[in-house]
């Protein structure tokens, strides 16, 4: 790389607070970066979310950033500042970052279409699944026991993701990409009682534990 290639790279630290944990936001923070040839990572964070950039295309990133946000994502601030280049190549998705919470958990999200044509679908795998769900639906506020919101913290650690799902939750083309409560029937979780018997035990005011 040359003298003036370097000067004209730049890394950035991004903090973004608000609803971003638990929304696909990670995934889409990796697909802008892909997409303006980035280097860097982005992470959960206990203020919400933490990214570093690094490239000739920083600006347009920052740009872009709020504007095409995932559907229940809801940013509060962004916090940019400048910080030293390290020469990365690449961008992950990263270990998550400890301290104190200062962030936020959205609340379940109803089934989104496309996870419903899946649902419907019987040539899929999700074929009539009571726990699909994907980066943009499905449970998040009741499956969390704490943050940052990752799989561990929830009550999904219980399933491990058999090599199909952990196949789609590393795909970064995949809509199941970094979604922690990714499942289906061959390592999900099932239904203990029958639909009835479940909508009776709701119209009563009861729930099983």
């Amino acid at each position: 790389m040359s003298a003036a290639a370097t000067c004209d790279r730049k890394r950035l630290r991004v903090r973004v607070s608000g609803a971003v944990q638990g929304v696909g936001f990670r995934p889409y923070v990796y697909g802008l970066a892909m997409r303006y040839g980035l280097a860097g990572f982005v992470i959960n964070g206990p203020e919400g979310v933490l990214i570093e950039v690094e490239g000739h295309r920083t600006s347009e990133f920052i740009a872009a950033l709020p504007l095409e946000a995932p559907p229940l994502a809801r940013i509060d601030h962004i916090c940019v500042g400048e910080t030293a280049a390290l020469a990365a190549k690449d961008f992950s998705i990263g270990t998550s970052e400890a301290g104190k919470l200062s962030t936020q958990i959205v609340a379940d999200a109803a089934v989104c279409q496309q996870c419903l044509s899946e649902l419907f679908d019987p040539e899929n795998r999700h074929y009539l699944y009571p726990f699909i769900s994907c980066c943009h639906c499905g449970p998040r506020y009741t499956i969390a026991e704490r943050l940052p919101y990752d799989r561990r913290n929830t009550v999904m650690r219980a399933f491990r993701l058999c090599a199909t799902c952990a196949a789609d939750y590393a795909d970064p083309a995949s809509r199941r990409f970094h979604a922690e409560a990714i499942a289906w029937p061959a390592c999900g979780p099932r239904l203990s009682h029958g639909i009835s018997a479940i909508a009776a035990a709701i119209a009563g005011g009861r729930s099983w534990r």
